[in-house]
């Protein structure tokens, strides 16, 4: 399951209330993606709440893609956006404070750890496929991206 499966709006009842609608808790369903970050909605939630949803749609679904949101663009920038928290030296709970702070999001800790545990993992063994390709540059690459996550 991807990490994105497992980041959930905050306030969900809150924002369904705002919004009369209900609409799934993960941010990056499809149903919710609609309705929270492309919906005429918008202007029924109250500002501080809006600012977010805006900077959210803004950040990770700006992409010309003709699928859009749809396209998995979001997720890939989101992931991203997860990966550089950590290079920043943030921990996971430290990392789920930044994203509810920035986007109203939450995941839970341990799955956040998992996820930077598994792309750890992942460019470990990109670093040692290079290297039994005798591709040193990219070998080099994906350990300088390791080092950052694991300091």
């Amino acid at each position: 399951m991807a990490v994105t499966d497992k980041i959930y709006v905050k306030n969900h009842r809150q924002l369904a209330s705002q919004l009369e609608r209900s609409f799934p808790k993960g941010a990056f369903s499809g149903a919710t993606m609609d309705i929270l970050y492309q919906g005429e909605g918008l202007q029924k939630l109250d500002e501080a709440t809006r600012d977010r949803v805006l900077d959210f749609a803004e950040d990770f679904m700006d992409c010309s893609c003709e699928a859009n949101p749809h396209c998995g663009c979001p997720e890939r920038k989101f992931v991203r956006y997860l990966l550089e928290l950590r290079e920043q030296g943030l921990g996971p709970q430290a990392v789920v404070d930044v994203m509810s702070d920035d986007y109203m999001l939450y995941a839970y800790p341990g799955d956040i750890l998992s996820f930077l545990d598994d792309s750890v993992r992942t460019l470990e063994a990109a670093e040692h496929l290079a290297d039994v390709d005798n591709r040193p540059e990219s070998a080099d690459r994906m350990r300088t991206l390791r080092e950052n996550l694991v300091r």
